[in-house]
């Protein structure tokens, strides 16, 4: 089986799932799956599960990430980026100075309350907002608490009634970087939007090390058991405890973290067994890896 986790450089123009559609034809397998969306507009790195690979996903999805993006000050838009229709200009985009981007820049970074973008898809009574904005409803997101680790201002360059804006953000998962431009364009008054997105970094992974998905070959994957290892805390299992393991049955976790998904491996073949968390002394699976 076909089995493992890989690093893919995105293109511009389509979505995450047609690149996991790309990734399942060159690998000749369905189990593909992906932990987090591009936008179609957006570059960079999607991190590809395959076979039992994708169950590992579920402990990347909440990875921090990391973004080099370009904004637009001078108006908004429907979207919050440049695939929507243009708001009308709401200030006095000369007044805007360097200056006062890097200060509006700098007062989101930390743990904020952020609105997600209207077009996103995160659901409404069961709906994805986006397809509600699209038939016309109105749409009230709730804000959620996310995490900007950082946020520099690489470039601000002057133009005929706009400032656009290069910059890096790092953050927690969950972040929407469209909602970043937005909010800095209201706090100066003169609107703004996304114009490019690239992701470069999710948790240990870097961009500069994918590949395109239609480029995939099994040696382009990444073995369960290394992944796990840079994701999770990890602790071998002796040979009876590996067969446990395996069938489901508990072990003795007394010198294990508490409360926390371990990566449990074969201490005489280095494999990934299972992902395991330790609650009162017992352990529970949380993925198990078939061997």
């Amino acid at each position: 089986m076909v089995s493992g986790i890989a690093l893919v450089d995105k293109p511009r123009g389509i979505s995450s799932h047609t690149v996991v559609a790309q990734a399942r034809r060159a690998l000749g397998t369905k189990k593909v799956g992906h932990a987090g969306t591009l936008d179609p507009a957006a570059t960079g790195l999607l991190v590809l599960g395959v076979g039992p690979g994708t169950r590992l996903l579920t402990f990347v999805v909440g990875a921090d990430k990391s973004y080099r993006a370009t904004m637009r000050l001078g108006y908004g838009t429907t979207t919050d980026d440049a695939e929507g229709e243009a708001l009308a200009p709401t200030g006095d985009i000369e007044a805007v100075s360097e200056e006062s981007v890097r200060a509006a820049a700098a007062a989101l970074v930390g743990e904020i309350d952020q609105v997600p973008s209207t077009y996103s898809a995160i659901k409404v009574d069961g709906k994805r907002a986006y397809d509600l904005a699209r038939s016309g409803q109105d749409v009230a997101l709730t804000s959620r608490r996310v995490t900007i680790h950082a946020l520099d201002i690489d470039e601000v360059t002057r133009g005929e009634g706009v400032v656009d804006v290069t910059m890096r953000v790092e953050c927690s998962s969950g972040t929407y970087i469209r909602a970043i431009a937005r909010d800095i364009g209201s706090a100066l008054g003169v609107g703004g939007h996304l114009t490019e997105l690239r992701r470069d970094v999710v948790g240990p992974f870097l961009v500069e090390d994918a590949v395109s998905a239609e480029d995939l070959t099994e040696s382009h994957l990444l073995d369960l058991a290394s992944v796990a290892q840079q994701i999770l805390p990890s602790i071998e299992l002796g040979e009876v405890d590996t067969e446990h393991v395996r069938h489901g049955r508990a072990v003795d976790t007394a010198s294990w973290p508490v409360d926390t998904p371990v990566a449990a491996l074969s201490a005489s073949t280095g494999e990934l067994v299972a992902v395991v968390q330790a609650s009162a002394g017992k352990s529970r699976i949380l993925m198990g890896v078939a061997g």
